[in-house]
């Protein structure tokens, strides 16, 4: 884990974005430092009214997110954990969440905020979720980037015709 290289966003005039958290329900402790870090970056940008829903777990993010980015969102925030174990479970879940979420942003056109830590150990994944004591804060990290993003197309225009 990195850390180092993001950019210093800053964002503004989002206040009456839709904004929806999908997050799922494993790993509570790094889920629950997810999804705080993730309503404390709403809050910061004045968005007072999020939608929250819980999943069950990371691989069914992609098909809320979906329906959501179909119902008037201009972002939706996609939070989840995946640890690697002793299978290719990991694996399988990683690509799949990981392509349904891209593929959401590209045939809505709303952006999704990608909180899915992908870790081989729990330790890990609790350093990247925000908690006291954490080094990064992904939950707010993935908000912040899809807010960004919904108010920058905001300001493109429909081309000439």
């Amino acid at each position: 884990m990195s850390g180092k290289g993001a950019p210093e966003l800053t964002v503004k005039n989002c206040q009456d974005l839709r904004v929806a958290v999908v997050a799922a329900q494993w790993h509570d402790t790094v889920m629950d430092g997810l999804v705080t870090g993730a309503l404390r970056a709403l809050r910061d940008l004045g968005i007072d009214e999020p939608t929250l829903l819980r999943v069950p777990g990371s691989f069914e993010l992609p098909v809320v997110t979906k329906v959501l980015a179909g119902r008037g969102y201009d972002a939706v925030v996609a939070l989840g954990v995946v640890i690697r174990g002793g299978t290719p479970h990991f694996e399988y879940v990683c690509q799949g969440v990981t392509h349904g979420l891209t593929q959401v942003s590209v045939d809505t056109g709303v952006p999704v905020g990608f909180g899915v830590l992908t870790c081989d150990t729990e330790e890990q994944a609790l350093d990247r979720a925000g908690l006291p004591g954490s080094r990064e804060d992904k939950g707010h990290e993935a908000v912040t980037a899809a807010v960004a993003t919904a108010a920058i197309l905001r300001t493109v225009s429909e081309p000439w015709r």
